[in-house]
């Protein structure tokens, strides 16, 4: 059974940073194409950013490049968002979310391409 586990979330100021981590169980985790998206109430799950297998691509939403960067350490089973220059407008919860290949292909940024997603952790920016 496969599990992802968000964590780091948090009430932060603008400006400041804060680091997401997910980390996945019950599968191999070099087997998973990983992303992370977020939501609001009332809109769609949005994508944020996304990894490949062994991290040889990355592809982020526009909102996301230059502020955030998407990691993985595939030893530790864990993808990492590291979001600096917070804005009120990424309040959000977050998800981590994952799907199986069986060979690299480009990141999806398409939500039912995913199929594991963690419970979500809340990410407040507010002043």
């Amino acid at each position: 059974q496969v599990q992802l586990v968000e964590s780091g979330g948090g009430l932060v100021q603008p400006g400041d940073s804060l680091r997401l981590s997910c980390t996945a169980s019950g599968y191999t985790f070099s087997s998973f194409q990983m992303g992370w998206f977020r939501q609001v109430p009332g809109k769609e799950r949005q994508f944020v950013a996304g990894i490949t297998r062994f991290a040889h691509k990355t592809g982020y939403d526009d909102s996301a490049k230059g502020r955030f960067t998407i990691s993985r350490d595939n030893a530790k089973s864990t993808v990492y968002l590291q979001m600096n220059s917070l804005k009120p407008e990424d309040t959000a919860v977050y998800y981590c979310a994952a799907y199986v290949v069986s060979r690299t292909s480009v990141v999806s940024a398409n939500p039912a391409s995913y199929t594991y997603w963690g419970q979500g952790t809340q990410v407040t920016v507010s002043s």
